[in-house]
């Protein structure tokens, strides 16, 4: 295989799990939602933490669009295979984040249809489920799922569908997978711990502040024991290697293992991720007066996140396995689009760090100012 070839693949599994890792930094958002009512125990102090999450919740749902939009570009057979076979999980996934727009632009209308506190619930619910789903749906990139792959039925008139999922619950039986639903539990109470670094960075208000450096604890507690029982486990367990030469997949024992000692940046990535995160976190909760947590532990989330999709993909690994036929799974070359595919948008690819400077921007524009009591009983201000 053409080396260009090789080092583009490569390359764009590295931008689609970056777009992951800043999408699972992103869930903050979802995480704050879900704490609406424990947070904030007056009207005005949940306006508020509605208000801090609405104007990041765009971020994370164009994210979300994009890291589909790039899988769908780079890897089309995932997109088809997963998206087109795993549809009642995924349709899910979107239906949390429609009502989350819709909750956002209709909550705080006069006469809206549903009631103030109904769209309250629907921000909850994708508060929930949102985070919870999305980590069980990526553990299958380690996991596995029920589907097989056959090319040559391209060439079939009557029925040239190369991807067929074997079972009849189409993404929802890894709801029903520990191991699954443990780094979906992780990946949930990661996003609280976020929202809460985020709230006390965010929101100048003491009462509040305080409930979430109080909440840090319990919830960091709950983070690390689904997200060390997942990653333990991940060292031990066999994974699907791939063989370079003949493409054929098998059963490595301490595959994971051995992909971050053979590939020492990633687990360089992944040691540093781990140490910001928890830096993030701990000093926040020992200083009461530092309020930085959240770039720590946010920079930590991305960092980590990258090394283990990277970790999912690269050094001759099955990034998307057939629990039903081991040689259906899906590989960074087996699965990948063509050579001037990739070539073009590759060059398209050199506008995103002026994309993610926009954000930046953006992003500073909104935080110039911490959201306070005063702002939201403004009738002039533009609140949620």
């Amino acid at each position: 295989m053409d080396s260009t070839y090789i080092l583009l693949q490569h390359y764009w599994w590295f931008l689609v799990s970056l777009l992951g890792a800043l999408l699972v930094f992103l869930l903050f958002v979802q995480g704050g939602q879900s704490l609406l009512f424990s947070i904030g125990k007056t009207e005005l102090e949940q306006k508020m933490l509605i208000n801090s999450t609405g104007r990041k919740w765009e971020f994370t749902f164009t994210t979300l669009v994009t890291f589909g939009g790039a899988f769908f570009a780079s890897f089309p057979l995932f997109y088809s295979t997963s998206f087109g076979g795993a549809y009642w999980v995924w349709m899910l996934i979107l239906l949390c984040f429609v009502i989350q727009a819709v909750s956002y632009e209709y909550q705080a209308k006069k006469g809206n249809l549903l009631g103030k506190k109904t769209y309250q619930v629907f921000l909850i619910i994708n508060g929930v489920l949102g985070p919870i789903l999305l980590g069980t749906a990526v553990a299958t990139f380690f996991n596995g799922a029920e589907f097989s792959v056959n090319k040559g039925q391209m060439t079939d008139i009557a029925m040239p569908v190369i991807s067929t999922w074997n079972n009849s619950l189409h993404g929802l039986e890894a709801a029903f997978v520990f191991w699954n639903v443990c780094l979906g539990l992780a990946v949930f109470f990661l996003a609280r711990v976020q929202a809460l670094l985020y709230f006390i960075n965010n929101i100048d208000n003491k009462d509040i502040v305080s409930r979430c450096r109080k909440r840090l604890i319990p919830e960091t507690a709950l983070f690390l024991v689904f997200f060390l029982v997942f990653l333990i486990r991940l060292m031990l367990v066999s994974g699907f290697a791939v063989n370079p030469e003949t493409q054929e997949v098998f059963m490595q024992p301490y595959k994971y293992f051995i992909n971050l000692i053979e590939m020492p940046a990633v687990l360089a990535v992944l040691l540093a991720g781990v140490v910001l995160v928890l830096y993030g976190i701990i000093k926040t909760i020992v200083s009461q007066t530092w309020r930085k947590g959240i770039w720590f532990a946010g920079t930590g989330t991305v960092l980590t996140v990258l090394a283990l999709l990277l970790c999912a993909g690269w050094n001759n690994t099955a990034y998307y396995p057939s629990l039903t036929d081991l040689q259906s799974s899906l590989t960074i070359q087996n699965s990948c689009s063509s050579p001037f595919t990739l070539k073009v948008m590759s060059y398209v690819s050199i506008l995103v760090p002026f994309v993610l400077a926009y954000i930046f921007y953006a992003w500073r524009a909104l935080d110039l100012h911490k959201i306070d009591a005063e702002e939201m009983e403004e009738k002039d201000s533009h609140t949620y």
